[in-house]
């Protein structure tokens, strides 16, 4: 009988791993929810009679047992397929629409796996429909797809199978991932007109300083004869030295200041400090906070809503929230409501959530309306995001042209001043 790995969490939220022999992963899944535990994973464990066993099955000629082999590599996929968060909310609203209409879920899955275009979403929903069809629940025919599927979809789906309301589940998934989109789209696209101007201020300066500033040079050496240049013009000058003169050390030194900050972000100090750095930015900083509670407001609130555990929903927004700062809060908070405290103190003791957020979620806990509390916690945020986007986008398109008439009025500010230098000597001549 082949031995399972598998991954699940208990009903306090916490993350458990072993091992269980069975038949097959149903049987596995099966059990764990016997033992009051959700699986997350689950995957035949890797032994060496296994390998053995297969490598002699695949020095067999032919036969059954060849046939067997062929369509075991016959199944086997280059890399999982990623579906893309705009295709999954679509994908996720029509599912939502087919299960609302009376259509079992198998045949819901085939039909959009064959009205889909999308080879992404036609590969995921075939592995998922084979699957439902060979027995799993619809939960654990989704964790065979992770980088398409995460915890919060897994999650929410666990639940509209437990209360036996799927369809509500994902039309409420679909809203979520709806406005997450809108959301994030916004933000990058007040972030667009900055970047751009600073790409354009680069490589304004780079042409000026590797192209029209050497020519001075020469002007100046030969029509002032060695007498000192102001200040501005020097820094100018050797501002273009180091760039004409050690390219190749620039780009070493940028470059390995690249990788040692990649390598930096990559451990939880690093991230933390990062989005410290960002959520206390003095432009950027309250437009990335009021996105960060509005998710957190928005996820908490659809997980406890679609009647995932409090504990169970922490962790998952812990997990999800996107920044380092906010995820340690939310374990700070977590770690109270286990301990039988409410969810506000320990929020407001962070220092992270504005008292009107600490109000509002206390408010929430003592009606016991929590998760309506924390979805109009979300549509407010949501709102001043807007306003945010708004503002920070009239204020940078000024800012950003003082920048750029800064940077290269120096330059050229700097070039012109030894030429009254020339002048006068001309006319004195």
């Amino acid at each position: 009988m082949p031995i399972f790995q598998y991954t699940a969490m208990d009903s306090g939220g916490k993350e458990k791993k072993g091992r269980m022999e069975a038949d097959n992963e149903q049987a596995v899944g099966s059990a764990l929810k016997e033992q009051g535990m959700f699986p997350t994973s689950i995957k035949e464990a890797k032994t060496a009679g296994t390998a053995k066993k297969s490598t002699a099955h695949a020095g067999g000629g032919g036969g059954k047992k060849g046939g067997s082999m062929f369509a075991r590599l016959s199944n086997i996929q280059i890399g999982s397929p990623v579906i893309k968060p705009k295709d999954l909310s679509v994908m996720t609203r029509q599912l939502a629409i087919l299960l609302d209409a009376g259509l079992p879920l198998l045949r819901s899955l085939k039909t959009l796996c064959d009205q889909s275009k999308n080879p992404a979403i036609k590969r995921v929903l075939d592995d998922t429909a084979t699957a439902v069809e060979g027995g799993s629940t619809f939960s654990e025919a989704l964790t065979k797809n992770p980088k398409s599927f995460d915890k919060l979809y897994l999650n929410m789906v666990r639940a509209g199978e437990a209360a036996g309301a799927l369809e509500l589940i994902l039309d409420r998934l679909a809203t979520f991932m709806e406005k997450a989109i809108r959301m994030a789209g916004k933000i990058k696209s007040a972030m667009v007109y900055p970047v751009m101007v600073l790409i354009m201020a680069m490589g304004i300066t780079s042409g000026l300083l590797i192209f029209i500033v050497p020519k001075f040079k020469k002007i100046f050496e030969e029509m002032l004869g060695g007498e000192p240049l102001p200040a501005l013009t020097e820094f100018v000058m050797s501002a273009s030295d180091i760039v004409m003169n050690n390219a190749v050390t620039t780009i070493i030194v940028l470059a390995c200041v690249f990788v040692v900050f990649k390598l930096s972000i990559k451990t939880h100090k690093g991230r933390w400090a990062l989005d410290w750095v960002k959520y206390n930015a003095p432009l950027l900083g309250p437009l990335i906070s009021k996105s960060a509670i509005a998710r957190f407001s928005r996820t908490l609130g659809t997980l406890m809503g679609s009647g995932v555990p409090v504990l169970q929903a922490l962790q998952i927004v812990r997990d999800t929230s996107g920044n380092e700062v906010v995820s340690t809060a939310i374990q700070v908070v977590h770690d109270a409501v286990k301990e039988g405290e409410s969810m506000a103190g320990p929020l407001d003791s962070t220092k992270v959530f504005p008292a009107m957020v600490i109000s509002m979620i206390e408010v929430g806990e003592e009606t016991g309306k929590l998760p309506e509390m924390m979805e109009k916690i979300a549509n407010t945020y949501d709102e001043e995001v807007d306003q945010a986007v708004e503002a920070l986008t009239a204020m940078i398109e000024p800012l950003m042209i003082m920048f750029l008439a800064v940077v290269i009025g120096t330059i050229v500010i700097a070039m012109f001043l030894p030429l009254i230098s020339i002048i006068q000597k001309l006319g004195g001549g």
